[in-house]
């Protein structure tokens, strides 16, 4: 395979997991992450394990009416079956019964990536928080 198609597919990988999440797919969620996934920033605590941290998002989630998660171009690095990327995100938050409030998150997403059998699969998933803002 060559770079070029890794980096595409390292990017659908990103854009499956902003779709996922704003159309509450948590199948397909859940299918971004290989199944010892680690994650960090999102929380004091790091959360390991795919089925964990699925669970952690659908729950955060009933907080919100609508989400989207706005991917910017990714800067990725592949080394034969792994690969690392950094994709800015801005993701907008419609708080549930807040008359039209919104948390905007700015942030950047530092990502781990491994080949499996059925493609690239998120191993280590970092967020670095660049600012947030929330609105009436």
């Amino acid at each position: 395979m060559s770079d070029t198609d890794d980096r595409r597919q390292l990017q659908d990988v990103m854009l499956a997991y902003a779709a996922a999440v704003d159309d509450r797919d948590m199948a397909r969620y859940r299918a971004c992450f290989a199944d010892d996934v680690e994650i960090v920033g999102f929380g004091e605590e790091t959360i390991t394990g795919a089925d964990n941290w699925t669970a952690s998002v659908e729950s955060q989630l009933e907080a919100f009416s609508a989400t989207q998660h706005l991917m910017g171009p990714q800067l990725a690095t592949v080394s034969g079956d792994t690969a690392s990327a950094r994709t800015d995100v801005q993701a907008l938050h419609v708080i549930k019964d807040g008359d039209g409030a919104m948390f905007t998150l700015w942030a950047t997403y530092l990502t781990n990536f491994v080949r499996t059998g059925e493609g690239w699969k998120i191993a280590r998933h970092e967020l670095v928080i660049r600012g947030t803002q929330q609105s009436s």
